[in-house]
């Protein structure tokens, strides 16, 4: 079974609630003690962010997380001059700050970067373990306690949006879906408070939907929405108002592919 992230928030623990599917949390542990850097790769929503997360708060190291997109240069990951009263002055960068303290920095959806932010990562990403900055003449080693966790889907990869093989071999890799449905269940009833009697019913529709990826849809139903459906449910939001809210209008702006949703949603649900 492809690992997933099943998390659940519990307040009387001290780090996130985390219900393995797999051995991705040892092969972390393992990952993070040998100093090597770890590739995430699942749709939308199945917790890759939640799981890094919950791994940085087991390891008690700091995390910096970076939500990459199309204008995110190497010089936003390390660094840049600034002027501050009157004075230029180095300021670093999420990936410098990390590698100077020796924490996990977690790259999300990186495809989403320019390309020389790949450059920047392939030194940190093979034995010598430095970050090079140029700007300011240093080179860092990486301590111990420093990791490199990246993360994208590969339903969104295509020609113009696509890792380098040089890039993905630096990189251990774990691919993550969508929980099983008995499992996605206690995770959706435990983060929303929704008995997992209806909250089994909002799983089995998430399943219906995500059948049709690639068809009408782009992407299925994530967890992250079922989530947020059944917690409009316990607030005491009609039911026909949250599907349609939470799990129908978010995956389609096509009104015809919206209407075919909601007959699916009355089919499934009866």
């Amino acid at each position: 079974m492809k690992p997933a992230v099943l998390a659940a928030i519990d307040a009387a623990a001290p780090l996130p609630y985390y219900l393995p599917a797999g051995d991705e949390c040892e092969l972390f542990e393992h990952a993070f003690r040998h100093q090597l850097p770890l590739l995430l790769k699942g749709p939308t929503g199945c917790g890759k962010t939640r799981f890094v997360a919950h791994m940085a708060a087991r390891l008690g190291r700091p995390l910096h997380t970076v939500s990459c997109h199309d204008d995110l240069t190497a010089a936003d990951l390390t660094g840049r001059y600034l002027i501050k009263g009157g004075d230029t002055v180095w300021v670093d960068g999420p990936l410098t700050r990390a590698v100077r303290e020796g924490a996990i920095c977690y790259l999300d959806e990186v495809i989403e970067a320019r390309k020389d932010v790949t450059v920047v990562l392939h030194p940190l990403t093979d034995d010598r373990r430095v970050l090079p900055l140029d700007r300011t003449g240093e080179l860092l080693e990486a301590p111990p306690g420093f990791m490199l966790v990246v993360s994208y889907n590969p339903g969104y990869q295509n020609v113009l949006k696509a890792l380098k093989p040089s890039t993905r071999q630096r990189f251990l890799a774990v691919e993550f879906d969508f929980p099983e449905p008995e499992l996605e269940t206690r995770v959706v009833a435990a983060e929303s408070g929704l008995p997992e009697a209806r909250v089994a019913a909002l799983v089995r529709l998430a399943g219906a939907l995500r059948a049709l990826k690639g068809q009408d849809l782009e992407e299925g139903v994530s967890t992250r929405l079922l989530i947020y459906c059944a917690t409009l449910l316990r607030s005491g939001i009609k039911p026909d108002r949250a599907i349609r809210t939470a799990l129908i209008e978010p995956l389609t702006d096509d009104p015809d592919v919206r209407d075919a949703l909601l007959r699916v949603a009355q089919v499934t649900l009866g």
